[in-house]
C-alpha cells in the first residue's frame, strides 16, 4: 500500500489506557549521516507507541512510496540501495497513531569519491577565488524548508495569487532560476509577478499561468530541482459533494478511540468542517454554538485537509479516550464559494464496567 495512503487512515479504532499516547523516539538519532556515492545507506526510524505507530518517509517533502525503485521502507528505517548524487538532501521519518505523530529528521550528505579531496577542482572546470572557498567544504545545493514546498499542486481562481517557494544553501552560494512548463520565464510572463531570490510570486493570476513552474538551484557542486504544478480556475462550477457512505455510524467502548472519515470532491480545495449537535440549554458549557437545520452545534477543531490522487479531499475526526457526553450525532461539512453539502452520523458510546469495591473485615479475639 502506498505510503500516502497508509499514513492517512492512522487512528481506527483502538483501546485507550493510561498508558497509551503519542509515539516517541526511543533511541538516539545522528541526524546528520554520510554516504558513499553507489554505496546502500539505512537511515532508522526509533519510535514507539501504544497503539504502535504507522511511519511514513519524505525528501526534501515529497512523499516516498513504491514507485521509488530504489528506496525500500520497512518497520523501522528506510534503504537506499546505490545512492546517487541527487538522494542528498533532507528526509523526515513520520510516525503517527490515534494520539499524536513525532518525526525523525536526517540531513543525508552524499561523498563522490571521484571529487573527494580536490576542493580546488570543482566539476566545470573553474578555478575558484580563495575568498569563495574561506577554507570552507563544497556543499552541493539542499532544500532548507521542505515543509513550505510539500504542497506541489496548486490550484487556485482566477484572480488570486500565490507564491512559489525554493529556498536553499550549499557553497557555493547557489544561484535559482524558474521555467515554465521547461522553458525560462521572460520579462513578459513574470510581468508584475515579483521574482524574489528564492520565491516566485504570482498575483493577478490568469488561465493562461496554468503550468509546470520549475525552480532550478545551482552552483559548482551540483544541481537541484523542484516543479509546482499550478492550475488557475476560471470559477468554481459548483458545490462540494460528500462521496461515498462516510462518515458511517460508530461505536465505541468508554475510554476507547475512534474516527469518522469524510471524503469531499470539489473544484477547488474545500473547507471541511465537523459540528456536534448539543441540547437546548447547554450552551454554556461551550465557547460558542452556531445554529444549523434548526439545531444547536457546536464547531470542532478542524484537522488537516489531505488531497488525494483521485481529486477528492479527505478529513478525519478522531475521538480519544470517548466519555459519555461525546455520544450523539456529528456532521460533517464541506464547502466552497458555490455551496455547501453535508452527511449525518451518530455515535453511540458503551457505558464503562462499574468497579465493584470489597470491604474485608478483620475480627480480633482478644
Amino acid at each position: 500500500m502506498d505510503f500516502q495512503f497508509t499514513f492517512l487512515f492512522v487512528g481506527l479504532i483502538a483501546f485507550c489506557d493510561s498508558a497509551r499516547g503519542p509515539p516517541r523516539i526511543s533511541d538516539k538519532v545522528v541526524h546528520r549521516q554520510t554516504v558513499r556515492l553507489g554505496r546502500t545507506i539505512k537511515l532508522l526510524c526509533p519510535v514507539e507507541g501504544d497503539p504502535p505507530p504507522l511511519t511514513m518517509w519524505m525528501k526534501d517533502g515529497r512523499s516516498i512510496h513504491s514507485g521509488w525503485t530504489r528506496f525500500r521502507a520497512y518497520v523501522q528505517g528506510l534503504k537506499i540501495k546505490e545512492v546517487e548524487s541527487e538522494d542528498a538532501g533532507s528526509y523526515i521519518c513520520k510516525a503517527t497513531n490515534g494520539f499524536g505523530s513525532v518525526n525523525v529528521n536526517y540531513t543525508l550528505i552524499v561523498i563522490d569519491d571521484a571529487s573527494a579531496g580536490k576542493p580546488n577542482q570543482p566539476p566545470n572546470g573553474h578555478s575558484p577565488d580563495l575568498e569563495e572557498f574561506s577554507n570552507k567544504q563544497w556543499v552541493r545545493p539542499r532544500f532548507t524548508q521542505p515543509a513550505k514546498m510539500r504542497k506541489r499542486v496548486i490550484a487556485r481562481p482566477v484572480g488570486s495569487s500565490v507564491r512559489l517557494k525554493c529556498i536553499a544553501s550549499g557553497n557555493p552560494r547557489p544561484e535559482i532560476t524558474w521555467l515554465k512548463d521547461n522553458k525560462p520565464l521572460t520579462t513578459q510572463e513574470i510581468g508584475e509577478n515579483k521574482k524574489k531570490k528564492w520565491t516566485l510570486n504570482l498575483k493577478s493570476l490568469k488561465p493562461e499561468d496554468s503550468g509546470k513552474y520549475t525552480c532550478q538551484v545551482f552552483n559548482r557542486v551540483g544541481q537541484i530541482n523542484a516543479t509546482y504544478k499550478v492550475e488557475v480556475i476560471q470559477r468554481t462550477k459548483s458545490k462540494p459533494i460528500l462521496t461515498g457512505n462516510h462518515p458511517v455510524n460508530t461505536t465505541v467502548d468508554f475510554g476507547g478511540t475512534t474516527s469518522f472519515q469524510c471524503k469531499v470532491r470539489s473544484d477547488v480545495k474545500p473547507v471541511i468542517q465537523w459540528l456536534k449537535r448539543v441540547e437546548y440549554g447547554s450552551e454554556s458549557k461551550y465557547n460558542s454554538t452556531i445554529d444549523f437545520g434548526g439545531q444547536k452545534f457546536v464547531v470542532l477543531p478542524n484537522g488537516d485537509v489531505w488531497s488525494r490522487p483521485d481529486g477528492s479531499y479527505l478529513n478525519k475526526l478522531i475521538i480519544t479516550r470517548a466519555k459519555e457526553e461525546d455520544a450523539g450525532m456529528y456532521i460533517c461539512l464541506g464547502a466552497n464559494t458555490m455551496g455547501y453539502s453535508f452527511k449525518i452520523a451518530f455515535l453511540t458510546v458503551l457505558p464503562g464496567k462499574k468497579k465493584t469495591y470489597y470491604i474485608k473485615s478483620v475480627i480480633t479475639f482478644m
